[in-house]
Formats: structure tokens, sequence, C-alpha cells
């Protein structure tokens, strides 16, 4: 799908043919002499149309436009959560098989947070899953024409959001695909794929090299699974080599059956999407191959199963991280932090400036924040806030988390040096407590997206999230170094 910002008002866009036409209208709005204008104005008088934000009117063919569709939307004051919210009830109502052309308007000059909103759910809105249907219907829509009468002001947030949307639409796909279709050496393939792209390069280790390099704590939670584990290294060099790299780590459960502490059935074939923090991983890389920031990214992807079998781990089995420490396991549903503190000790050697994990970690953080936010833990303020703004202005919102010592006590234990589950209370907290032991040589944050990754029921699917967050953040390191 192909994005275009055009310096244009409501009398350009009424002489331009496409197949469905978009009218955001604010709350403010003063018609020009146009007369798209005069429609819309003679709307609002009669009372069919109102400018509160999601309001819309469908006309068909109208003489004051060349769109075989036309929609007039209200969207408030034009804050990015209306206008969002507006975009994608209206792309609803023109969605079709014959939709290829699209044109998006503002009816008066667009704000920056705005745009991005336009960008992202009319993305969102459009997006099909396809792969593993035998009769596919995917997008039809191809090209999507933003018009703004301030565009050049808004140019770089638009450019910035079409990046985004690249890499986020990149993540949905590996994260809805059936673990089937999405087993570690898939996920490393595609990986590999991405090295395509000028800057970025991958290396991927097998079970021969990761045993070498004593990631006991990894090697524990893939030992029941027939599908060999892959530790994938993706490098993106947009800055010196002297400048020091920021670190992703991305959880990489390619499917979670609680292994021996196995999950109740209902819902269980959502744990394909407990991969969706390396999925993310991958669409950050995508997104930095489209907006080509002076930075160095470095992303780790630990990837293998958590299954059942005469192989698999125990409760109570004590097994040697990579680090050194050894590490009870008391719940093998309690994986991810598992595999989580191997990658992260092997961040160690790249010297980072700052290294971030993005994990569907625990239930616990669903139950805090549900839907809306992810979690965000954080040892040091600088990058906790850094993070934090980045996902207000991404519009993919995260919240602060502590990290008192506290919350560590119910990780100890007589039989190791830490053990993996610290009880029910605090959950999200003494996750991020274990993997906070293994981070004492960089600065750390930690996101928790078990309940942002995807969502559940009728829209059951993945949210691409938080690749926005994160390729925010990055772009703004890249600008203040």
């Amino acid at each position: 799908m192909n994005f275009e910002l055009k310096a244009m008002g409501l009398t350009g866009v009424s002489t331009e043919k496409c197949d469905a036409l978009i009218v955001l209208v604010p709350q403010d709005f003063k018609p020009g002499k146009d007369d798209l204008s005069t429609l819309i104005a003679q709307t609002l008088k009669a009372g069919d149309l109102e400018t509160k934000a999601g309001k819309t009117l469908c006309l068909y063919r109208p003489v004051q436009a060349h769109a075989t569709r036309v929609v007039l939307v209200g969207i408030g004051a034009g804050a990015a959560r209306d206008v969002r919210g507006s975009v994608m009830s209206a792309v609803a109502a023109v969605k079709s098989s014959t939709l290829k052309k699209l044109l998006v308007c503002f009816a008066a000059p667009a704000r920056e947070d705005a745009v991005r909103a336009v960008v992202t759910a009319v993305a969102d809105a459009s997006y099909a899953y396809t792969t593993t249907k035998s009769k596919p219907e995917g997008r039809t829509l191809s090209k999507v024409l933003v018009a703004a009468t301030n565009a050049t002001e808004v140019q770089a947030s638009f450019n910035r959001a079409t990046g985004i949307v690249v890499g986020a639409e990149l993540t949905k796909e590996w994260a809805n695909r059936p673990a089937n279709h999405a087993t570690p050496t898939l996920l490393a393939q595609a990986a590999q794929e991405l090295a395509q792209h000028p800057k970025i390069t991958c290396d991927v280790l097998g079970p021969k090299e990761v045993a070498k390099l004593g990631m006991g704590a990894f090697m524990a939670v893939a030992q029941g699974s027939d599908q060999p584990l892959r530790f994938i290294v993706l490098k993106y060099n947009g800055a010196a080599k002297t400048k020091a790299p920021t670190v992703l780590v991305g959880k990489g459960i390619t499917f979670d059956c609680g292994g021996i502490s196995i999950k109740p059935a209902a819902e269980m074939d959502e744990m394909k999407y407990d991969m969706s923090g390396a999925a993310s991983v991958l669409g950050v890389f995508r997104s930095l191959a489209a907006l080509k920031p002076a930075i160095n990214v470095v992303g780790l992807i630990a990837a293998c199963e958590n299954l059942v079998s005469g192989s698999a781990v125990k409760p109570g089995d004590v097994v040697t991280s990579m680090s050194g420490q050894t590490i009870e396991i008391l719940n093998t549903d309690a994986e991810g932090r598992l595999v989580l503190c191997d990658a992260l000790t092997y961040a160690e050697r790249f010297k980072p400036a700052a290294v971030v994990d993005i994990a569907t970690l625990t239930g616990a953080c669903v139950i805090a924040l549900g839907g809306v936010r992810s979690g965000l833990f954080a040892a040091k303020e600088e990058l906790g806030n850094a993070l934090f703004k980045a996902g207000e202005t991404a519009q993919d919102g995260c919240w602060r988390m502590p990290l008192d010592e506290e919350y560590a006590e119910g990780l100890k234990t007589n039989f190791a040096d830490v053990a993996n589950l610290g009880g029910r209370a605090g959950g999200a907290i003494a996750a991020a407590k274990f993997l906070q032991r293994f981070t004492e040589k960089f600065a750390w944050a930690h996101l928790d997206i078990a309940g942002t990754a995807w969502k559940s029921g009728a829209a059951k699917g993945a949210t691409g999230r938080p690749v926005g967050l994160l390729v925010e953040y990055l772009m703004d390191q890249a600008q203040t170094k």
C-alpha cells in the first residue's frame, strides 16, 4: 500500500478521481467558497452531519466531488485519538473489493499527531491476514492520498508514520501466523530476509552454538520441543562503528502450552502470539530499513517452543544461566524470563547505550493495565522517560511500573540463586525484578506487552504494537546524538 501526502484543500480534492473520499471535518470548520465546502456547510446546518468525533454522513457520487463514495466525518477538536477513531469508522464505511484508491482530506489545517493518526488508522482498518487461507480476500486498497493545506509542515510526521506502518504490518504478519507456520526456524528465515535491505545484517545461532555460549536457561525451555531453537542476531548499522548501539531483545516463544505446568485449554490457540516481542523486533528493523536513521541498533531474538514431552524441564529443576546464576524453575509456564535472561546477558558484549526487552511476559500485566497501555519498567529515569514520551507521540502508550527491591523478595529460594516465580501478587513486577538481575552492566528497560500485542474475540489478531513506540524512541535517539 502506497501513501502520499499532498498540499491540497477541499477545492483540489473535489476534482481528484478516487474510489472513496473521506473528509475530516473539525468542530471549528469554516467553509470556503468551493462546492464541497458549501455541501459540508449545508449538511451541518441541516443537522445531517455532526462534527462530534466519529459522526459520519455517507454520500454516493455527489456532484461536488469526483469520488464514487464520499464520507464526511466529524473529528471534534482534531486530537489524534479522535481522528484515529473517526478514520477507522469512515474506512469501514467504504471498505469493499472495489476500493483501490482512497483520498483522505483535512477540511482544516492538520496537526502533526492527526496526520500520524490518519496513516496508522487507514493501515489498521484495511489490514487483512491471508497467509494460511485457501481463498484469501486480501487488501485491495493500494493507493492512499492524504491531503492537507499545510502538507509541508507535517511532512516529517507523515514520513515517520508511513515508516512505522511497514514495520507494524510485518509484525502483524508473523504474530498472526499459526505456530506451525512460524517455527523458530521460519522466524530466523524472516530475520535473514531483512538482511537484504542495506545496512542490515543477520546471524542465526543453532543449538550447538547456544550450548557453547552456556545459555542453560534458554536451552531448558526449548528441550521439550522437537523444533530446534534459534538465537537470532540482527544489526542495523546506520551510524559510525564507534557509536554504542541500542539493543532490542524480543521474547520469541513461537508456541507456549506452559510446559509441564500446562495452561488451560481455553484460548490456548492464542499462545501463538507469545512471540509477539520477537515479531516486534522484526518489525522495527523493517521500519529502520525504510526510515534510515543515523543510529546503530542490535536486535536479539531467543526463539523456541515451550511444550510438554518426556524431555521437558520439570518444576523444581535448577538450571544455570549464561551469566552463571542458577535458577530454580518453580513453574515451567514462567518461561519467557528464562529465555530473556540469557539474551540480556548476551547483550553485554555490544557495550550498549541502552537495552530494551519486549515480551508478552505476564497475565498479571493484563490485569493491571488491560489492553490499553503496555507495562514499562525502567531502571534509569532518563530511559524510562524517553520511552514513555515516545509512546505518547506514537499513540502507542505505555505506563511506568515500579521496581522497588521489596518486590524481589518472593524470588528467593533455598535451592538456587533465584527462583523464576515470585507468587501472584505483583506478578508483572516480580518478573521484571527477575530480569533486572541480569542487567547490571547497562541501562535497561522492559516492556510487558501481554495486554497490547493482540486482541481476542471477534477482532482477534495482532496489533503490531509496540513497533510505533520503539521506532519513535530510536528516531528520537538518532536526532539527539
